[in-house]
């Protein structure tokens, strides 16, 4: 992206040893709800020592420009929580952008009004998914992700949709383990999602959820990814078409996390490529000029 700040910033600095054997136990289909396939498998990497270790804890950062915390009700009773940018005018059209593993810090809500200034006429919403917990050590960020459960998080996207209406349409955004929720919210969305990006994210593996899908995707990956590598794109592309729905892959030659530039992986030149391109595909998303 052209700006992620330090969204992320610790998003995987990954060796490569022991990868064949860890991506067996991590990219397993666990029982249970459908969508764990692709959500839980993902939060198991939180135990992985290669994939938390050498993590940077974010610089210290506090956001100061508009917008408001919110709340809203789910199904389960207790409340949603995110941070709200509402567009200048009155409108129906939601961006919602998720989260990585350090949660809804100031640095998402400021990701949050970068595309708030860039889709004007687009309210924009940062869904918390740790219920108000913010990492600031890559400890306590791993401990969060893995507790994330799959039915909660999936309440406080429902509860997100119902906030913004029946008339409303959704977008959404999200980067690694906030890109396969990115993917989760449009399933979640119904016939009123009409995008979904995902950088680096999980895909889900399930094709009979995939043909429920009301939009396509736009997919960033980065080739050199240890963890959602080739092979796991190339199945998600395999899984879109069984499924009849339309995906654009865009792959770069970098690393998991190059468009996070506190990362010792960060790519501009990538980086402000795919911003483009995500940018662009949200625009015509929601009928944005440029």
């Amino acid at each position: 992206m052209k700006k992620l700040f330090t969204l992320t910033a610790a998003l995987f600095s990954l060796t490569f040893s022991a990868t064949a054997q860890k991506m067996a136990s991590c990219c397993a289909r666990p029982a249970g709800h459908s969508s764990a396939s692709a959500t839980e498998a993902f939060a198991m990497l939180a135990t992985n020592k290669d994939f938390s270790g050498g993590h940077d804890a974010p610089l210290p950062y506090t956001y100061a420009g508009e917008g408001q915390n919110i709340e809203f009700k789910t199904a389960d009773g207790t409340p949603g929580r995110g941070f709200e940018i509402k567009s200048a005018t009155p409108s129906n059209q939601y961006l919602f952008v998720i989260h990585e593993w350090w949660g809804l810090n100031d640095y998402i809500r400021k990701e949050a009004a970068t595309f708030a200034r860039e889709l004007p006429g687009v309210n924009v919403i940062a869904v918390d998914l740790y219920d108000g917990k913010v990492a600031t050590t890559p400890e306590e960020a791993g401990k969060y992700m893995g507790e994330v459960k799959t039915e909660r998080a999936a309440a406080i996207l429902k509860g997100a949709q119902q906030y913004a209406g029946p008339k409303a349409k959704f977008a959404s955004i999200g980067w690694c383990f906030g890109g396969g929720w990115s993917l989760q919210e449009a399933l979640l969305g119904g016939k009123q999602t009409v995008g979904c990006v995902m950088y680096y994210g999980m895909p889900e593996k399930d094709v009979a959820k995939l043909k429920t899908l009301n939009t396509d995707v736009l997919g960033i990956f980065a080739s050199q990814d240890k963890w959602i590598n080739p092979e796991v794109v190339g199945q998600f592309k395999k899984d879109m078409a069984a499924a009849g729905k339309k995906v654009t892959i865009e792959t770069y030659e970098a690393d998991h996390a190059f468009a996070n530039p506190s990362n010792p992986k960060f790519n501009q030149e990538y980086a402000t490529k795919a911003h483009a391109r995500a940018l662009a595909y949200l625009r015509g998303k929601f009928k944005v000029k440029a």
